[in-house]
């Protein structure tokens, strides 16, 4: 299945294939998207192929749910769905805490409602994800189309009485078009390099009229999965507070 990985794609698919034993039959499960989370789908195609595993699934992006309809995973809505017993997720950088941030892939707002929606929420990541302190990865910040650039300056505001000095607000692209999500909305990546309080800032962030939604995920993830290059992986349930 895995051919010859390198071992950054060998540390997503060990965590990924762990995840996937999690997975019970019968189960409702939200399923993330970016590469590691991928890797998760297609190793529970394998099990609902191999050995019958029956599941519902709902995918947090488009383009989770054409693979998973590839690999024969029954897709369903969240509607469908109202609750869900676990959602496997990635994660563009975690914490000790177990905060994150998410939406590289541009679907932090369906992968929160869906997260949100659950049981249970398990992360799965390479180990270059873990980091002391979340920012430096840019934190992604859902805007409504209207008004946007007026959003972003308020933002903006809110990131000076916060006392960040060093910040950047870029308007993510497609090309030479806006990046919309799916639902239609743009995206704007905050380079922070350090978010020292990440649950006053993702508050503060959604108080802001035309915001969506942030990329900071608190208080809402579980267990973390590490995998490893050679590998191996590490299983690390968080303690919440």
């Amino acid at each position: 299945m895995t051919g010859e990985l390198s071992p950054i794609d060998t540390a997503k698919f060990a965590a990924a294939r762990r995840a996937a034993d999690i997975v019970e039959n019968g189960m409702q499960v939200g399923l993330g998207t970016g590469s590691t989370a991928a890797w998760l789908v297609r190793c529970l195609g394998e099990r609902v192929c191999d050995t019958g595993l029956q599941i519902k699934c709902v995918p947090t992006s488009a383009r989770t749910a054409t693979l998973a309809r590839e690999v024969g995973i029954d897709v369903i809505s969240l509607n469908e769905a109202k609750w869900l017993d676990l959602t496997i997720d990635g994660a563009d950088e975690f914490d000790g805490d177990g905060h994150l941030i998410k939406g590289g892939g541009g679907a932090l707002l369906w992968e929160k409602i869906v997260a949100t929606a659950s049981d249970r929420m398990v992360v799965i990541a390479d180990s270059h994800k873990k980091v002391e302190c979340l920012g430096a990865f840019p934190l992604p910040v859902e805007l409504i189309p209207f008004g946007w650039e007026t959003t972003k300056k308020l933002v903006e505001q809110v990131l000076i009485t916060l006392g960040f000095e060093e910040q950047n607000s870029i308007l993510r692209m497609n090309g030479d078009q806006n990046y919309r999500t799916d639902e239609g909305n743009h995206i704007i990546d905050l380079h922070l390099h350090r978010i020292p309080e990440p649950r006053q800032l993702a508050s503060l962030l959604n108080q802001v009229p035309g915001v969506v939604e942030s990329g900071l995920f608190v208080d809402t993830c579980d267990t973390v999965i590490v995998g490893f290059g050679d590998g191996g992986v590490e299983v690390r349930d968080i303690e919440k507070k």
